[in-house]
């Protein structure tokens, strides 16, 4: 075998958090900015980076998010890994990684987690370089996104629905404490990729035990107020 296959692999870890504003579900990005050629370059990428050497993974997954975005005491659900060569196919990341990380990358295999927050939970970086936004998920397919980062997000969104199947209440860990049967069905149906019909929906959620209906209406709205409603452990 060649010297020049003889690479030695580095380990990361990506993290997906997924969140949701009432009307949309969104991801955490991170804003990357690359000097090339003397030309500022811009995309975004997972919140992620390479484990260190005495720290596992989990430990190292929970460090990076909150290095990165200030998120702390985040539950991280390990879901898939991604080493596929093609993964720093473009010199673009790759320059990027070794800049930051001051490694020599050949090859680079990285271990997803996944997240569900509530969006109000508050993003603070303390790098200046680092910049973490809330962005559409719908709009994820047209953004220039670093290495595999588009695969990964699609896989953990894909993850997100296989567990809502078993475990219905994780649904809720991206609702306001409050909600109406609105946002629910928006929410529903945006993790599933369906359009619920309105009157059904409403008949499926009188079955669940667990949606608890308030004595509560929605404040400040310009339409008629919505019920509220909340979810019951």
């Amino acid at each position: 075998m060649s010297n020049q296959n003889l690479y030695n692999p580095h380990v990361s870890v990506d993290c997906v958090v997924f969140g949701f504003d009432g009307e949309q579900l969104k991801v955490l990005l991170i804003e990357r900015s690359i000097n090339e050629q003397n030309e500022l370059y811009n995309d975004k990428k997972l919140p992620g980076s390479i484990i260190l050497n005495d720290e596992d993974l989990d430990e190292a997954a929970s460090r990076v998010l909150t290095e990165l975005t200030g998120l702390k005491n985040i539950y991280l659900s390990q879901f898939r890994s991604f080493g596929g060569p093609d993964r720093t196919k473009n010199p673009r990341d790759i320059l990027w990684l070794e800049n930051t990380t001051q490694l020599k990358i050949g090859r680079i295999v990285t271990v997803a987690y996944v997240a569900l927050i509530k969006i109000d939970r508050k993003i603070q970086v303390k790098n200046d370089n680092t910049q973490a936004n809330w962005c559409n998920l719908n709009e994820v397919a047209t953004m220039n996104l670093a290495f595999d980062h588009a695969k990964i997000i699609n896989k953990g969104l894909e993850y997100i629905r296989h567990n809502l199947d078993i475990e219905p209440h994780l649904l809720f860990e991206l609702l306001p404490r409050k909600f109406t049967i609105s946002q629910l069905r928006s929410l529903y149906d945006t993790v599933h990729q369906t359009t619920s019909d309105v009157r059904n929906f409403h008949k499926k959620v009188a079955q669940w035990t667990y949606v608890v209906a308030l004595d509560e209406v929605e404040e400040g709205v310009p339409h008629r107020a919505a019920r509220l409603y909340k979810y019951k452990k």
